[in-house]
């Protein structure tokens, strides 16, 4: 049995504040630093081998503070960060309401048709997010695995393993700061299944 344990990052400053983050920089804030350590003590008991993490430094300090009981080195990858939204980010999605209101219309609503110039759709996002973790289960068959993202990215992920169309994408369970959800790849059958979705377990 496979198992990949998706880790979306703790809130940080611009989460507090309704700004876009995309592949910008932001930081925990105290109350992420507060999520990252309760996660922690509830994945004390599990131990990994594999410890993977996006290259942005909220994902870094998440993955410092949840699994530092881990000793595997933490492998950071590119392909982990969160969908990359281009000229929004920085910026506070009240204010691109005001300038761009049926793209953020789009943003939130119709995800699957959504595209603004030099920002990835959700379908390249979900397309980048498979190909890396189709690559770690092959490479990690029979191991218990730590992957810690970001909420669109990891949302993807699920989406594609439980059927949803992108045009349902951010419908519940909602992907909060700090959740943790499973996938179980049986030895037997190779299909990945949803065991537990933002730390809902089976019946989400």
């Amino acid at each position: 049995m496979t198992r990949l344990h998706l880790i979306r990052h703790g809130e940080t400053n611009w989460n507090a504040e309704g700004r876009v983050q995309g592949q910008l920089e932001s930081v925990l804030s105290e109350l992420g630093q507060q999520q990252a350590v309760e996660l922690q003590k509830k994945l004390a008991a599990t131990r990994f081998d594999r410890v993977f993490s996006s290259t942005s430094t909220r994902a870094r300090q998440t993955t410092a503070l949840a699994l530092s009981h881990c000793e595997q080195p933490v492998r950071y990858q590119d392909d982990l960060r969160e969908i990359m939204l281009g000229r929004w980010e920085g910026f506070l999605y009240a204010d691109i309401e005001k300038v761009e209101p049926q793209a953020v219309f789009a943003f939130r609503n119709t995800p699957d048709v959504f595209n603004i110039e030099g920002a990835e759709t959700f379908h390249a996002l979900q397309r980048r997010a498979l190909a890396a973790v189709e690559t770690i289960l092959k490479n990690c068959e029979g191991m218990e695995i730590a992957l810690v993202s970001h909420g669109a990215w990891i949302k993807s992920v699920l989406s594609h393993y439980e059927g949803r169309p992108l045009s349902r994408f951010w419908e519940p369970p909602r992907m909060h700061n700090c959740c943790h959800s499973i996938i179980e790849v049986s030895t037997d059958s190779g299909t990945p299944r949803i065991v537990r979705y933002a730390d809902l377990d089976e019946g989400f």
